[in-house]
């Protein structure tokens, strides 16, 4: 694609600070009637914003006004500093005021416009990012792009865009037509007519090739930043014990203690940031996302019953107290963010302030323990950071690090402990990171799961009642009577229309709440809402799901999720809910989607693994035994918690305490008795009542 030279721009980016000091509102502008914490940081901008909507887009048409779409959300560094030194500048506002229409969207609120943006942005640029920025026609077709501009960039921009939509409009018209043509054909998925096969050699041969990219020493991949990819390493994981596979296992479990041991875990509070900017985990983009510590959470559950390391429990019961303290609110509902920006002492906003210690400080805090803390978390070279600061960052599991120091593991967790509670106490009189608190349906399934999943490997109650009680807060507020979502909520009001990522998450997250509790009203509203996903979200000719339902206002083009990135693609979730499904309803029908949905995808998955990472786990159901666990009489809870003691993927749990006539428990039940069945492709094996012998026929 060919680049207009008044388009490009060599970009220099630096750290400029945004002043906080307490301000009057000079300005007001549409926005302070928004509830989403990212569209009010920018109500009392100079610049005219508008929240998306038909008046908007009405105004536009009707003025015959270029539209500016800015897109960010409420935790992002880089949308506060383009911000301060534009959006809050009257010069700049001026300008944008005077020839566009300004509409400012939170990407979380509304992903489905971001979609469509950053699409447009990606083929204009080859990249993309947050803040988005993009200029549109007065029908909301884009023209032109890209992310953080200094402001001597973004006037200049604006003003040759403005003057050539007044002196030249065809051209720009032009323009906007052909990027439309190509924006409709990224999501273009076609079906596979070849033959149906999802052999294991395919997946070896894929992960053979992803394997190149693999980082042995530091863990993650060999790039920078580093990401930290859940289900690409839930993949792994489970590949790599169904194919008794020790290197790559290695290669996991030293990435997620290589994550953990890294500042991009917080010693001190818990919890994941965003990625790491640098090759070792150290320096985080500090903002801190539900979505992430969810499918973490999840991830390390998964790795403790593999490798039994206490170091990974620890991490997952830290996480979880980090969402309970600061990302659940009294309705049990999990918030979506912390910035990654705090106060200073100079009354200045800036990245990681609240996270980030000087040697000055940790010497005051913690006197004669100090020399033994600077070892442990590396007060030294190793990890600093920048202007007298240090990032916590562990090099050495405990017992080496105890050897080592001659110090005992049980000495060593003693002054752990009081470590963090004492620097803990300290930090919590700092400026806290703004908080983002509106709740997303999508992101609370996913915590939803994580607290299952912790549950089921640790059997703490704490985590099950707090996943029960979140399900009951979607039931109760965000599921519709017609079976639909809403996708947001808050101040006790729920909006916008579900999107497939709420659909696709929840009916996961309820069939995990079925498997744990054996409650089948959360199996039952899984189907319903798969029903109803069918019905206004699926292509049957395509064979895929659409993001968006047919019940919302068309955008330029209807957008297909279908790549995994930090949070597996709706149609991947989707396609394993279908393939789950259809065992405990005995829907072929629903195997039949999700096995041509995979195939669909089949094609793109050779050259670029971890980016379909979560199909290949569903491919694994299709190429390795999958069972099915049958579970009935008076104990049938108490065996599932000593099954799912184990770690074992290929499975689902089906369970009753009483006879059921549901289709994977129906004529199984024997009073007095609690047996346990092991099938397989609808072939069972004798039922047993001792859980070590149904887990050998499991393995």
């Amino acid at each position: 694609m060919k680049y207009w030279p008044i388009f490009l721009f060599i970009i220099t980016i630096s750290c400029r600070h945004q002043n906080q000091q307490a301000m009057k509102h000079t300005y007001t502008n549409e926005l302070a009637q928004e509830t989403s914490p990212y569209l009010l940081q920018h109500a009392h901008n100079p610049v005219d914003w508008k929240p998306w909507g038909e008046k908007a887009l009405d105004q536009a048409k009707k003025e015959n006004k270029l539209i500016i779409v800015s897109i960010g959300y409420a935790a992002c560094h880089w949308c506060h500093v383009m911000e301060h030194e534009s959006f809050e500048d009257p010069e700049v506002a001026a300008t944008m005021n005077a020839d566009f229409i300004n509409i400012k969207v939170d990407r979380e609120e509304r992903p489905d416009i971001d979609q469509v943006y950053m699409n447009a942005v990606q083929l204009m640029t080859g990249s993309g990012g947050w803040p988005l920025n993009v200029v549109t026609l007065p029908d909301g077709r884009p023209v032109w792009g890209g992310t953080y501009f200094p402001k001597g960039n973004w006037i200049q921009a604006l003003q040759q865009i403005a003057n050539l939509y007044k002196k030249q409009p065809d051209t720009l018209l032009e323009y906007a037509e052909k990027l439309e043509q190509g924006i409709k054909a990224i999501d273009l998925i076609e079906i596979n007519t070849d033959e149906r096969n999802f052999h294991k050699d395919f997946i070896a041969s894929a992960v053979k090739e992803w394997s190149i990219h693999f980082d042995h020493k530091q863990g993650g991949t060999k790039r920078v930043p580093k990401f930290m990819m859940p289900n690409n390493y839930q993949f792994l994981l489970r590949y790599a014990h169904q194919t008794r596979d020790k290197e790559l296992k290695e290669y996991v479990i030293n990435t997620l203690k290589s994550i953990s041991f890294g500042g991009i875990y917080d010693h001190i509070g818990g919890g994941f940031s965003r990625y790491s900017t640098d090759g070792k985990w150290h320096i985080p983009h500090f903002e801190k996302m539900l979505y992430d510590n969810a499918q973490l959470v999840s991830l390390y559950a998964n790795a403790y019953l593999v490798t039994k390391d206490p170091w990974l429990k620890d991490v997952v019961y830290q996480t979880l107290a980090f969402t309970s303290k600061e990302l659940t609110n009294s309705q049990h509902a999990f918030y979506s963010s912390l910035d990654a920006d705090s106060m200073t002492e100079e009354n200045e906003l800036e990245e990681g302030a609240y996270y980030v210690w000087t040697k000055e400080e940790l010497k005051i805090l913690l006197e004669n323990d100090y020399d033994l803390f600077s070892k442990y978390y590396n007060i030294n070279e190793y990890g600093f950071w920048e202007k007298d600061n240090y990032v916590l960052i562990k090099k050495d599991d405990d017992l080496e690090f105890c050897k080592d120091n001659n110090v005992t593991i049980e000495v060593l967790n003693k002054k752990r402990a009081r470590w963090k509670k004492v620097l803990r106490q300290h930090r919590e009189k700092r400026p806290r990171p703004r908080l983002d608190d509106k709740t997303l349906t999508s992101w609370n399934a996913l915590m939803l799961k994580g607290y299952l999943d912790a549950y089921n490997v640790f059997g703490d109650k704490e985590f099950l009642d707090a996943a029960i009680k979140n399900a009951i807060f979607i039931k109760n507020n965000q599921l519709k009577d017609d079976n639909s979502l809403f996708h947001t909520y808050k101040n006790g009001k729920s909006s916008v229309n579900g999107y497939l990522e709420d659909y696709a998450t929840v009916i996961e997250a309820f069939i995990a709440l079925y498997q744990s509790t054996f409650d089948s009203e959360w199996i039952t509203i899984s189907k319903q809402l798969t029903e109803y996903a069918l019905a206004h979200f699926f292509d049957r000719e395509k064979s895929i799901f659409y993001f968006t339902s047919d019940q919302d206002p068309q955008l330029i083009t209807r957008t297909i999720e279908s790549s995994d990135n930090v949070i597996p693609a709706s149609n991947s979730i989707m396609a394993k809910n279908l393939f789950l499904l259809s065992h405990y309803y005995d829907r072929p029908d629903y195997k039949e989607i999700s096995e041509q949905m995979l195939h669909n995808i089949k094609p793109q998955i050779q050259s670029h693994a971890s980016g379909y990472s979560n199909w290949l786990d569903l491919m694994l159901n299709f190429s390795f035994d999958f069972y099915e666990v049958a579970i009935t009489g008076i104990e049938s809870r108490t065996k599932a918690e000593q099954l799912n003691k184990t770690y074992i993927p290929n499975k689902l749990i089906a369970g009753s305490l009483l006879d059921s006539e549901a289709v994977l428990l129906k004529n199984r039940f024997v009073q007095g008795k609690t047996l346990l069945y092991v099938c397989v492709n609808n072939s069972c094996k004798y039922p047993v009542e001792d859980v070590g012998e149904a887990t050998k026929m499991l393995k």
